[in-house]
């Protein structure tokens, strides 16, 4: 009934700003559409929206729920805003999971796009801004694009010749039409002409380009405060966009409540996925929208007193600046309350309309080696079926399908010897139809962009063409395919498409029969159990791509998240993003993280630091803590200036003798010095344990480090990072260094490593193979000589 009330009230409140009726025209300057500022709301239209009813049956309580009501939490006195807020957003084609956009061809007259809103706002104005690159034959036929949403129509656009490659246009969307899931189809209204149009897909095209985009208007909807929505409010699994969420904290920040923020946000970079999310970190300040708070009982953030109790607690409240918005309460007294109340909220499964919740006990589950649930298995053969979404599927329909993704990640430390291979078994079938070419049609496998193999119809071969003309069957449908390593990343997308040809004779109707399947057997698999856990640190490029090696331990249960004594909300901010992007690489929370603030030089914090990675988040400004981190490290800092330690004879000599050629420390430390605005990371190895690594981000401020989570997203930058030293500027983008010498981790048997040892150390080899038979040389020249000179000289023997 909940549902079905708020549905009523968005489609109420939608008809009642329904926009104009649909109209296509051509633009010069698709930006200059777009509403610099949105109307203030109907105070009316913000009442209703305000009070939404909430007309779900009361439940029974929780296990784990108070007793005794709660009392609200204390707010200092303030006036809110009581308005229903307005809120804009675009969506583009790429974010709609077309990253290359949508190409309609010969073979293909028609495509649709599937997309998400979230579901607690109403859309009241909405523009569609198509951009379309049409192919010159396609142009020359000056034929038309319809277009539908939600199965009803928007309009056409003229595909006829155009000044530049691309036309745009703009549509205006009635804003009743959109809702929370969404389709917009396309279709070349030419399709009897182009039907027989065999082997012309690339004459005949028109691609609907990445950046279209949806420009939307919405209202806020008050869902209430019930534990029940997380993560919403603060995250809508419907939402294609990238998130931003708040966390705030009280004046005197602790170490255990950055903990539990970590926590949470892994968490929330599990859910978010593909979407991407990133956070902003608040001190002593209320989030202007909704965030999530974290602290003591008793504690004040931003004018608002944490609620006292015993036990740790979770709770959702209005936010006092707009009852619309809402702030999420993790309140404990200890990490360990802390860490149980931000687990507990993890879990979900909180029943209907409850807006707070005493945390009882929580047994958090201890990560083992390499268990991340989204890094494949080394154990043994993993069949493709177990890596397909519930979505996807391994049968294609018809002749013009998109290719068969399947996606994997994989332990970016994977290692095999010189000439071995990864094993995978492909099993196909495809259909049999008379007016099929067998000849001409293959599958096409293709691997994260390098292209693998063409597997035929049928076997090759004289004797199996033979066999087949006198009508045995030949078709082959396994196919073992070795696998270069080298090939395999820490994120993989193996593609898999039919490529059926048609007879001649065939006739134009079976062009488009979707009533036949090519399908990937179930039983296709691939096998990385003869691969070993090695590698050599520090490396950054398995940082960025996967969290490494913090994530060989997927919930960081052996890494130490080190930040300065007092630190900022930017280095927060920025550590709780490592967090989000480490639980999207694994699949797991960071539930036994450990937070420290400055470098502990006693106790339990020091011994924990010698057993576990680092990963610390710092400013140039924080230069005592700089300075005590980098003390044993190829890298020095200052108030002022981050650079490369300049090594000394003895270590260069050492670095020389070991092959270590390949270092760039002196360039690193010139790029350092030559720039003022920079942010990036260095790796070293750990002083408190020499297998241990530690791994930094670093900005030369505050604003500088806060722009890494944009980097980040850029897959450009992302593919730049490598090395131990890498420098981000916005003039010159992404540069990488090699500064230190790096170090074997992982599983490898001392047999084993002599032999990698010697491969790797070739010069060092060579130059002690050289020195060894110098002392065997001369030892045996000096010997052989003396038994020559006994042999001539027999007069000698006695004296």
């Amino acid at each position: 009934m909940k549902g079905m009330s708020l549905k009523l009230c968005q489609l109420l409140l939608a008809l009642t700003v329904m926009a104009s009726p649909v109209m296509a025209e051509d633009t010069t300057a698709v930006e200059s559409q777009i509403p610099l500022d949105l109307p203030a709301p109907d105070a009316a239209f913000a009442q209703d929206a305000a009070s939404v009813p909430e007309t779900a049956p009361a439940p029974e309580a929780a296990p784990d729920a108070l007793p005794d009501p709660v009392p609200a939490p204390a707010v200092a006195p303030a006036t809110p805003s009581v308005f229903t807020p307005g809120n804009s957003s675009s969506i583009t084609v790429a974010q709609m999971g077309q990253p290359r956009g949508v190409m309609l061809s010969g073979g293909q007259l028609q495509a649709g796009i599937d997309f998400t809103l979230p579901a607690d706002q109403v859309i009241t104005n909405a523009q569609l801004f198509l951009n379309l690159k049409v192919s010159p034959a396609m142009a020359a036929r000056n034929t038309t694009l319809q277009l539908m949403m939600n199965g009803q129509p928007l309009g056409t656009v003229p595909l006829g010749s155009a000044d530049s490659d691309v036309s745009n246009y703009q549509l205006e969307i009635p804003a009743a039409m959109v809702v929370s899931s969404n389709n917009i189809s396309f279709k070349i209204n030419d399709g009897d002409a182009l039907l027989c149009l065999r082997d012309l897909s690339d004459k005949y095209q028109v691609t609907i380009m990445p950046n279209t985009r949806l420009d939307l208007e919405g209202q806020q909807l008050n869902i209430g405060s019930d534990l029940s929505h997380f993560p919403r409010p603060f995250f809508d699994a419907m939402q294609m966009t990238p998130a931003s969420v708040e966390f705030a904290f009280p004046a005197k920040t602790l170490p255990e409540q950055v903990s539990a923020a970590a926590l949470v946000a892994s968490w929330l970079g599990i859910e978010a996925d593909y979407r991407g999310i990133s956070f902003n970190a608040l001190n002593d300040k209320l989030p202007e929208k909704n965030g999530i708070l974290f602290g003591k009982p008793g504690e004040q953030i931003g004018g608002l007193t944490l609620p006292e109790t015993q036990k740790p607690m979770l709770q959702i409240i209005d936010n006092p600046g707009n009852p619309v918005y809402k702030l999420l309460l993790v309140v404990g007294n200890s990490d360990q309350q802390l860490r149980a109340a931000a687990w507990r909220l993890t879990q979900g499964k909180f029943n209907l309309q409850t807006a707070s919740l005493a945390v009882e006990n929580q047994t958090i589950p201890v990560s083992k080696a390499y268990d991340a649930p989204r890094w494949i298995s080394t154990e043994r053969p993993v069949r493709l079926s177990e890596l397909m979404r519930k979505d996807q599927s391994l049968t294609a329909t018809g002749i013009w399908h998109e290719p068969l993704s399947v996606a994997f990640r994989a332990a970016p430390d994977l290692f095999l010897w010189d000439g071995d291979t990864i094993p995978v078994k492909i099993g196909y079938r495809f259909p049999t139809e008379s007016w099929i070419d067998e000849e001409r049609s293959y599958l096409s496998l293709t691997l994260n962009g390098t292209f693998l193999h063409n597997l035929p119809v049928n076997k090759q071969g004289a004797l199996e063409t033979l066999w087949r003309k006198v009508g045995g069957d030949a078709r082959q449908e396994e196919y073992n395919l070795a696998l270069e390593p080298y090939l395999i990343y820490g994120d993989n997308q193996l593609s898999l498409y039919f490529n059926i040809q048609t007879k001649e004779s065939a006739p134009c109707s079976v062009l488009l029969n979707n009533n036949i399947k090519s399908r990937i057997s179930e039983d296709s698999w691939i096998d990385l159990s003869k691969t070993r856990h090695f590698s050599l640190l520090p490396n950054l490029s398995y940082f960025v791509g996967a969290s490494f090696p913090f994530s060989r331990f997927a919930d960081f249960g052996h890494t130490v998240l080190l930040l300065p004594e007092n630190p900022g909300e930017a280095e927060i901010s920025t550590l709780l993003n490592m967090a989000a992007r480490s639980g999207n690489a694994t699949g797991t929370s960071l539930n036994n993280n450990t937070v420290m603030f400055g470098v502990p030089t006693a106790g339990a914090n020091l011994q924990r630091l010698e057993q576990s990675h680092v990963l610390s988040v710092s400013t140039i400004h924080q230069s005592s803590f700089n300075r005590t981190l980098l003390a044993q490290s190829p890298f020095t800092s200052n108030e002022h200036s981050f650079g490369v330690r300049e090594r000394s004879v003895w270590q260069k000599m050492q670095h020389w003798i070991e092959g270590d050629w390949g270092s760039t420390g002196i360039a690193a430390d010139r790029y350092f010095s030559s720039n003022e605005a920079w942010r990036g990371f260095v790796s070293f190895r750990s002083q408190w344990s020499p297998d241990r690594v530690v791994v930094m981000a670093i900005g030369s401020t505050d604003e500088e480090l806060s722009k890494l989570q944009t980097d980040l997203g850029s897959a450009r930058i992302n593919a730049g990072i490598r090395g131990d030293a890498t420098i981000i500027t916005d003039e010159n983008g992404v540069r990488s260094f090699r500064v230190g010498q790096q170090f074997p981790s992982g599983q490898m048997p001392w047999y084993m490593m002599v032999v990698w040892y010697a491969n790797q150390h070739s010069a060092l080899l060579a130059i002690l193979g050289l020195l060894f038979a110098s002392v065997i040389g001369l030892s045996l020249y000096a010997l052989l000589k003396k038994r020559a000179h006994k042999r001539l000289n027999p007069q000698d023997d006695g004296k």
